[in-house]
């Protein structure tokens, strides 16, 4: 199923059949797998405004920064990446927490070979916004005011 959120045209779908509760749901499981396919799954539906909203009225946020501790490489990348679409005005104290800010820099720090381009290019606008804090700062589709 998490392969049917890259289509644009099954965002609809998605939200009808709530699979992304299901996805959700999936991100507390112990097993390390399932748990990659979910987060996979909601990065796929993350970049429709429509389903970022879901993930965040669902309680997404903190279920997602749970998995930024995960072992699996592409689970915590993915993560990143759906923290990301999900950082807004109304949901930015909420996300750039030290917690996550850490587990940013950490990965910022390793580079493996796993990381692709995407992950990349979303960690390092994370991390000038982080650098530019006491400015305002426009990246990508985000426009970020000073941090506390």
């Amino acid at each position: 199923m998490a392969n049917f959120g890259y289509d644009p045209l099954n965002y609809e779908y998605l939200r009808q059949l709530p699979v992304q509760d299901l996805f959700l749901d999936c991100l507390t499981e112990p097993n390390e797998k399932l748990v990659k396919f979910a987060v996979g799954g909601i990065s796929n539906c993350c970049p429709d405004p429509a389903n970022a909203a879901v993930s965040v009225s669902s309680g997404g946020i903190p279920l997602l920064i749970s998995c930024l501790s995960s072992p699996v490489e592409n689970t915590v990348l993915s993560t990143v990446t759906n923290l990301y679409y999900l950082c807004t005005p109304s949901t930015r104290k909420e996300i750039l927490i030290p917690q996550v800010i850490e587990a940013i820099r950490a990965w910022l720090l390793l580079r493996t070979v796993g990381f692709g381009t995407m992950q990349q290019l979303v960690l390092e606008d994370i991390s000038c916004i982080l650098k530019n804090a006491r400015s305002s700062v426009k990246v990508g589709s985000w426009t970020k005011k000073s941090m506390p």
